[in-house]
């Protein structure tokens, strides 16, 4: 579901929040599944589906927040390692918590100042697929160009420069004010297929609010020896024309990880494991994945993905997997040069019906319903569903729509507009009305009708489909 610009959290962002909190895992797991069973059955998305809410979810993890709970292992390294422990606590990083307790952190004592900033970096840990580094940066970042209390880091590591490097995709950030400045944490996802366990990451800050400086660090990040359980267990879904290789299971000394593979005609169809359970019941979540492969052969689009998974109990025999597929239908666009039309999805079955258009002074407002809807949507699904139109069409200039990078879709600036006004015209016949500003923040430069396009993307509105699970038998573990 798109959840941008509204109050829900997503499947995704539930886990990230989930992994960052220092109470019993399993428990809250167990209990947001309950509370997303009672809600409907299925529902769980990845990306940004329409058809399902998870409030549940995000009230639960307030209150448990909120409650104070303080799990016995947090007090052992708070009395073991008062300072790393409690910025580990401070962050809610329960894996930061177990590797103090472990003396598996380590403690750093780097600092630079750059015109008149002065970063210093505190801690470092490498366990499974994550790295975490802390630092603290002081006051005097305030007069940057940021609202007091943000802090923003322009930031390469390995020497790489701007956004193609890779330990920026899975790349977390946590900010707390203390006295005399902020606390940080970044959370990086290793980005490699294969591990040292011993290395030195290098790290360029280039600004910090704005304030150039160039602030320059290297961190060594070390672990042990991971211990690797082979599986290679595949799972055909002819009907969805994908496949699913468990490969591997790493685990480290607080956490563990997930190597799988997937096979699948559509480039874009996205897989998702969000879930396995072990033969004494224990549920394991997974969080978000690192594409460490990826190719076309003659078969289909090949993917090799590591993920984040809760730590794997050590005297298991046996894990099933569940999972799911988002389908990725093509974008449907029509140009905007008669009153009504039909865009149809190429993949999921549904239809947008246009049956109107017009242009009042600075607005145009578009009449449409929706055929192919899923019979018996509630008045929640309904309500998101209508939420969500307000981002979903989009006009864009004809001359303009090439300029569009299908892996990062961001619409052109002064030639398209995202945003409108949705009036409700049937709920129950899915008809709605939307309403665009044409002089508004957004715009279109000399609009036309006859020369902008209307696109829409109909996978934003169909939940993720959950396949068949997969059943392993797990080997004795490899030392």
């Amino acid at each position: 579901m798109k959840m941008r610009r509204t109050n829900a959290m997503d499947n995704k962002q539930i886990r990230t929040a989930i992994d960052q909190i220092a109470v019993p895992k399993d428990k809250v797991f167990d209990a947001i599944n309950k509370g997303l069973n009672k809600t409907e059955h299925g529902a769980k998305v990845r990306k940004k589906k329409v058809l399902a809410g998870v409030a549940t979810a995000a009230a639960l993890l307030g209150i448990t927040i909120a409650s104070g709970f303080v799990h016995p292992t947090m007090n052992k390294v708070l009395a073991n390692t008062p300072l790393i422990g409690g910025i580990f606590q401070q962050f809610n990083d329960s894996t930061g918590m177990e590797l103090a307790n472990q003396n598996a952190v380590t403690e750093l004592n780097q600092s630079l100042t750059k015109n008149g900033v002065t970063v210093k970096l505190t801690s470092a840990y490498f366990d499974g697929s994550m790295v975490s580094i802390t630092g603290f940066v002081d006051k005097d970042v305030e007069k940057g160009g940021n609202e007091k209390g943000e802090v923003s880091f322009d930031v390469n590591f390995e020497h790489y420069k701007g956004d193609q490097d890779p330990w920026l995709q899975g790349k977390s950030n946590n900010i707390q004010k203390v006295e005399e400045g902020y606390n940080f944490q970044w959370k990086i996802q290793y980005p490699y297929k294969s591990f040292k366990e011993n290395s030195t990451l290098p790290i360029t800050i280039h600004n910090i609010n704005g304030i150039k400086g160039e602030w320059k660090f290297n961190i060594p990040i070390k672990q042990e020896k991971n211990r690797t359980l082979v599986i290679n267990h595949e799972q055909e879904y002819p009907d969805d024309e994908v496949k699913i290789r468990i490969k591997e299971i790493v685990t480290a000394k607080a956490s563990s990880s997930l190597i799988y593979e997937t096979v699948q005609k559509y480039e874009n169809d996205d897989i998702h494991i969000f879930k396995a359970i072990d033969e004494k019941g224990k549920v394991y979540r997974f969080g978000n994945g690192t594409t460490l492969e990826e190719s076309k052969l003659e078969d289909g689009y090949h993917r090799t993905i590591r993920t984040d998974m809760t730590h794997l109990n050590s005297t298991i025999t046996s894990l099933t997997f569940y999972q799911t597929i988002n389908v990725a239908d093509p974008k449907a666009e029509q140009l905007l040069d008669k009153k009504s039309f039909t865009l149809s999805s190429k993949r999921l079955g549904l239809s947008l019906q246009v049956n109107d258009i017009t242009q009042k002074g600075n607005n145009l407002i578009i009449d449409y319903q929706f055929t192919g809807l899923p019979k018996g949507l509630s008045k929640h699904q309904l309500d998101l569903f209508e939420n969500n139109l307000q981002y979903e069409l989009l006009l864009v200039d004809k001359d303009y729509i090439g300029e569009i990078d299908p892996k990062n879709p961001v619409p052109p600036e002064n030639h398209s507009i995202s945003l409108n006004k949705v009036k409700t015209i049937d709920k129950k016949m899915a008809h709605f009305q939307s309403t665009f500003d044409l002089k508004g923040e957004e715009k279109i430069k000399n609009f036309k009708l006859n020369n902008t396009i209307l696109q829409f993307d109909f996978s934003s509105f169909v939940p993720a489909k959950e396949l068949q699970p997969i059943a392993v038998e797990l080997p004795v573990e490899k030392k």
